[in-house]
């Protein structure tokens, strides 16, 4: 069981909340030798940090022209490709909606959240100037001038507006270059995983020593925000898995509890193994045999499902982006919203089927800065993914599944199942 990165990282967690109510209350003069080890904390997550602006701008590229190409296939994938646009869409609106919602009616109690944050940097350091001078400056701001200095600036939605049109400027070239464009940055790509990967090796005394800081600050009253946190993101996520399945029985025009036991092995599946691609044999089964969509649909929109769409990376990503806004006080903008939609969509896209802890840096970061929300958290929230990854699993099978009957004819089906 130590094995298990997520479960070290959690006991990580653990460890250094508990030390640091320990020093906060039984050994205060032992805060000085706290700090050096909580700028340990700050140390590793810039390292995780300085990877992403390559990778996202990379992962967007691949992505978009991974898909560009499976619509060019033929009908049927440029139609998948067009549904999976506008679930994710949808799913992003849906996660905004949920989110502000559910923290409507149940916030995080706010002495919690100011102890929880302690010595953070505060909200307008962290706001991005793009949104500054209202919708005439943003509007112009989508479009970088110069593209090398909005990366270095982190001015992030210009830089995922400009990689979605590199990518598809890409798919517009001979098969030669385009095939050397995207082999570059999918080496770039693999070479800044492979540094997330190291970086992630020291995972455990990472969020050690962060939890330590925040166990300083907040005492074990920390443990009670996480846990809000982990219930908010993990019933966020949930929903979206209801929304697939009201989008089953409506669009899909599937009986409910023809879907449901159909999708009962998938489902158990995702949870058993929080994966998507392991599942796809389950969804296959359950798509053919259990909802009697044909062969010929099945084969093609189930693998590039998998291959090209996450249902709930929006909805989870985004409700997390919400969560730390919320603890920082910060109410984005319409505007600030739209671009973390755009970033949302874009990642969504980007990582797929990168391992766990790899996609929620990859993902959080950008989201985390279009929306002007510091990031300085998410060290600390990655050490509690585990349990919100097993609902967007389970959303992903569900979106999957939903998908496949929508693009698939009610007919054909019943003549399948007769």
């Amino acid at each position: 069981m130590f094995k298990s990165l997520s479960v070290r990282v959690v006991l990580a967690l653990l460890l250094g909340v508990a030390a640091g109510a320990f020093v906060r209350t039984e050994a205060p003069g032992l805060e000085a030798a706290a700090g050096y080890v909580e700028a340990f904390g700050g140390l590793w997550l810039n390292a995780l940090r300085m990877t992403v602006v390559p990778l996202v701008f990379s992962l967007v590229v691949i992505g978009i022209a991974s898909v560009a190409d499976a619509a060019a296939t033929g009908r049927l994938a440029a139609r998948a490709v067009l549904l999976f646009s506008v679930l994710l869409v949808g799913a992003a609106a849906y996660s905004i909606a949920a989110t502000g919602g559910l923290l409507t009616v149940w916030s995080v109690d706010a002495d919690a959240a100011r102890a929880f944050l302690g010595a953070a940097p505060p909200a307008a350091e962290a706001a991005p100037a793009s949104l500054e001078g209202g919708f005439a400056r943003w509007l112009q701001s989508l479009a970088p001038s110069n593209p090398i200095a909005a990366a270095a600036e982190e001015a992030i939605l210009p830089l995922v507006i400009f990689a979605i049109f590199f990518g598809f400027a890409a798919t517009r070239l001979g098969d030669e270059q385009k095939t050397a464009i995207v082999t570059l940055f999918r080496a770039i790509a693999e070479a800044m995983i492979v540094i997330v990967q190291w970086v992630l090796i020291a995972a455990p005394l990472g969020v050690f020593a962060l939890s330590l800081g925040v166990g300083l600050r907040a005492g074990f009253g920390a443990v009670g925000v996480l846990a809000h946190y982990v219930t908010v993101v993990s019933l966020v996520t949930l929903g979206i898995t209801i929304v697939a399945l009201l989008l089953a029985v409506t669009w899909g025009r599937a009986p409910i509890a023809r879907f449901a036991a159909a999708a009962g092995a998938p489902l158990a599946v995702a949870f058993s193994t929080q994966s998507s691609l392991a599942s796809l044999p389950a969804m296959l089964e359950a798509a053919r045999a259990g909802l009697g969509v044909p062969r010929r649909v099945t084969d093609l929109v189930l693998p590039l499902a998998v291959a090209v769409f996450r249902f709930t990376s929006p909805v989870a990503n985004l409700a997390v982006a919400l969560y730390i806004a919320s603890l920082y006080g910060i109410a984005p903008t319409p505007l600030a919203l739209i671009g973390a939609i755009v970033v949302a969509f874009a990642v969504s896209v980007g990582s797929v089927g990168l391992p766990g802890q790899v996609s929620f840096i990859a993902s959080m970061t950008p989201i985390c800065i279009a929306l002007g929300v510091p990031i300085e958290l998410l060290g600390v929230l990655l050490a509690v993914e585990v349990v919100p990854d097993i609902f967007r699993t389970l959303g992903n099978v569900s979106g999957d599944l939903a998908a496949t009957l929508i693009l698939s004819d009610k007919k054909e089906r019943d003549a399948e199942t007769a």
